[in-house]
């Protein structure tokens, strides 16, 4: 049997509301207390794999019928994903970002394995080991293929 942590459940929750529908509106007291934890909680959760490098866009709105909206990229429009996806590449990208990044470009299609693999082994944190910018090297590659990917689509 397999344990999950609560991070999980709320995660797996929230991906099954979305199954059936491409936009869910939750009230984050309201999930605190069905999963019983801090509604600090559900903003990690929200701010960590609700992310655009993992197909989701979140907005809220705080105050007394504050929500928290989470709606699925509409992938039909691959460019538009790509621009933003290219705009949250700040002026650096750690390896786990670039991680999350080519993975959704592999699960969208935008790229085949072999092609995500190679680009992968080029921002790896080993490959870039000998540069003190390194995170900077893969954000300017990252923004590269971005680019690339949305001229041929």
């Amino acid at each position: 049997m397999t344990r999950h942590n609560t991070s999980d459940l709320i995660e797996a929750y929230l991906k099954k509301i979305l199954e059936d529908s491409e936009i869910i509106e939750i009230r984050r007291t309201e999930m605190a207390q069905q999963f019983n934890c801090v509604p600090s909680q559900i903003n990690y959760v929200i701010n960590t794999r609700f992310t655009i490098q993992r197909g989701y866009t979140v907005a809220s709105k705080r105050g007394g019928g504050g929500y928290i909206r989470i709606e699925k990229v509409k992938i039909s429009d691959k460019h538009r994903f790509l621009e933003q996806v290219a705009e949250l590449v700040d002026e650096a990208l750690t390896e786990k970002n670039a991680l999350a990044i080519i993975q959704k470009l592999y699960e969208e299609e935008l790229l085949t394995q072999k092609e995500g693999n190679l680009i992968l082994a080029v921002m790896a944190q080993s490959t870039l080991a000998d540069y003190q910018e390194a995170d900077k090297i893969r954000a300017s590659l990252m923004r590269a293929v971005l680019e690339r990917l949305s001229y041929e689509k």
